[in-house]
């Protein structure tokens, strides 16, 4: 029987404590067609298309299995939020918001879809997305207000990923490396990466 091969992952887990700590990148010019909506009503099919579709070639996997029930029970909770990016009216890439205990919020997922990377979106993405996270209890009046907007990211995503969070104010708290199963990117679907289609 052949060993699975395994590759070492760095976690970093990431904070802000205030608003203050937020640094906004420019805001793109009016002329580029970015617009960044709140996807306000919960879709679990528009949900799913943005997870795979953004993580499909950074290996996104855990919600690959979850089932339509699973994904609207996720949606539907109060203060859950989907913060979507469009180029001209095409979806480019999002930030989803999850509400916790104590005043917590959770960037659980953000990031662009492979085309639109480098295109000095993802800074304004994720702006916008932390500005909403540390407004959420003005949209939710049953939430106490935002004390701490975190995140987790990892060496399996985007090689700028790191970066751009520290640029936007967020500050490492946490540090974990571990030795994880190599497992394939599934892609949204085979091809549709821009390297297997040359």
């Amino acid at each position: 029987m052949s060993e699975s091969t395994t590759t070492t992952v760095t976690t970093w887990s990431m904070e802000q404590t205030s608003p203050a700590d937020l640094v906004p990148a420019r805001v793109p010019d009016a002329s580029s067609g970015i617009r960044i909506e709140r996807a306000a009503v919960p879709c679990p099919e528009f949900s799913r298309f943005l997870y795979t579709a953004v993580g499909g070639d950074i290996t996104w996997t855990d919600r690959l299995s979850w089932s339509y029930d699973r994904w609207a029970a996720f949606l539907e909770r109060p203060g859950t939020e989907t913060w979507v990016a469009y180029e001209h009216g095409t979806p480019a890439g999002y930030v989803e918001l999850d509400p916790q205990p104590e005043g917590a919020v959770e960037i659980v997922y953000f990031g662009l879809i492979p085309r639109f990377r480098g295109r000095r979106i993802g800074g304004h993405l994720l702006s916008v997305g932390t500005a909403r996270a540390w407004d959420l209890a003005a949209r939710w009046p049953e939430r106490e207000p935002t004390k701490r907007v975190w995140l987790h990211t990892c060496s399996l995503d985007g090689p700028h990923a790191l970066d751009n969070y520290e640029r936007r104010g967020f500050r490492v708290f946490g540090t974990e490396v571990t030795e994880e199963p190599e497992v394939p990117a599934p892609g949204p679907w085979p091809g549709a990466h821009p390297e297997e289609a040359a």
